[in-house]
């Protein structure tokens, strides 16, 4: 588990001589970008390694188009109201370019944010609807939303397991939750699954017995998991002290990344099936490339919100040079359409509503006595790429 101390030590390793906020602002032809993400809250952890994901690109690409590159960290403390004010703040002093909003809610609301004032957002939130009915020409998704995650997590657990017939759901009672919640039960009606109950939740819940001790009662042969974060975290290590492991098998169906392996460890991940957008053993020429880089800079290997803002500051940069301008209209065009080597392979933005079509990951908690290095916690069972068509998002652009 990171402490506040190794946090900082990475930090400063992440991006030696970078523009502080302040630099940057007086250099007036520096590219300034932002990273809206909650580095409080319940889910600070994810917006930690996020914020070293975008100062590593920037560091990396260094001068674009002769100019400058620096950025600023948005504290969104996970509520959309913070982040559209933080956001407007920094728009005001001249920032066009954002990699954040780790939370579908936020992410929502900075999405239409950016629509108003003419810059760019690009997310790794779930919400099918961020390109779905609510998409706008500004705002771009590189995560797999809630229908791919759960298309490619709980219909491959289930060829694996064709008589696990009774779920069990937990679920946070926001956009997020509901969205995998819809795709689950869609795929439970079609397969024949009995759904034998779910529990709701808030987002500033961290006590899950009390669900748990409902779960168990209803004997599933599944407990899916469709929270996220240190929400997802606290059930699970919950439900394995409550022996739920040796009752019936368990689906995280969005983790976190490594980072929410290392916090629970390996004992508690093993036998445990999690739904991945990004895995560091990923077997493309880009993620090896990449993981070579967060190696010898940070001396870690990346984890899921690292390398998700990573990604999504890399595909501005590289648009930004595609179109030879800082202007918003001419990214916006060189992004739509792009395809490139990515962290999970070949990855292409879809013009019609903005998502990049990339794998969606199963892996599988392995024990700690099979692990052959210290990040090794899992197996990637499946990937695959499961998208609705575009006459079915809703997305009008």
């Amino acid at each position: 588990m990171f402490s506040r101390r190794d946090f900082l030590k990475l930090s400063a390793l992440a991006a030696p001589g970078a523009l502080s906020f302040n630099e940057a602002f007086a250099q007036a032809d520096a590219i300034s970008f932002g990273c809206p993400v909650p580095m409080s809250g319940p889910f600070a952890a994810n917006g930690k390694f996020a914020d070293m994901g975008m100062k590593l690109v920037l560091q990396k690409y260094g001068k674009v188009l002769g100019k400058n590159t620096s950025y600023v960290t948005l504290d969104t403390e996970g509520k959309p109201a913070t982040a559209v004010r933080k956001m407007q703040e920094t728009i005001e002093k001249g920032t066009r370019f954002f990699a954040g909003g780790i939370l579908s809610g936020e992410a929502l609301a900075m999405g239409k944010e950016a629509d108003k004032a003419g810059s760019i957002f690009i997310t790794t939130a779930g919400a099918d609807e961020i390109t779905g009915t609510d998409c706008n020409r500004s705002t771009f998704r590189w995560s797999v939303p809630t229908f791919g995650a759960i298309e490619q997590t709980v219909r491959p657990l289930l060829e694996k397991m064709p008589n696990a017939k009774r779920w069990y759901t937990i679920t946070p009672q926001y956009v997020f939750g509901e969205g995998l919640l819809s795709a689950a039960k869609n795929i439970f009606k079609e397969k024949g699954i009995e759904h034998v109950g779910n529990s709701y939740h808030s987002l500033t819940e961290k006590e899950f017995s009390g669900y748990l001790t409902n779960a168990m009662a209803a004997k599933p042969d599944v407990l899916l998991l469709l929270n996220f974060g240190s929400q997802s975290s606290d059930t699970l290590r919950q439900a394995v002290s409550f022996g739920m492991k040796n009752n019936c098998t368990i689906l995280m169906a969005w983790a976190s990344g490594l980072e929410q392996f290392e916090t629970l460890g390996a004992d508690i991940c093993d036998g445990v099936y999690f739904g991945a957008q990004y895995w560091h053993a990923i077997d493309s020429p880009f993620n090896k490339e990449f993981v070579k880089l967060v190696n010898d800079t940070l001396k870690i290997d990346p984890n899921y919100s690292l390398a998700g803002s990573y990604i999504c500051t890399k595909i501005m940069l590289d648009a930004i040079i595609k179109a030879n301008s800082t202007d918003p209209k001419a990214v916006i065009a060189a992004m739509e359409g792009m395809k490139y080597e990515g962290l999970t392979g070949t990855e292409e933005i879809r013009k019609g509503d903005h998502q990049v079509i990339k794998n969606y990951y199963l892996l599988k908690g392995k024990a700690k006595s099979k692990m052959a290095n210290k990040n090794d916690y899992a197996d990637i069972v499946s990937s695959g790429k499961s998208f609705l068509p575009l006459d079915k998002t809703m997305c009008k652009i």
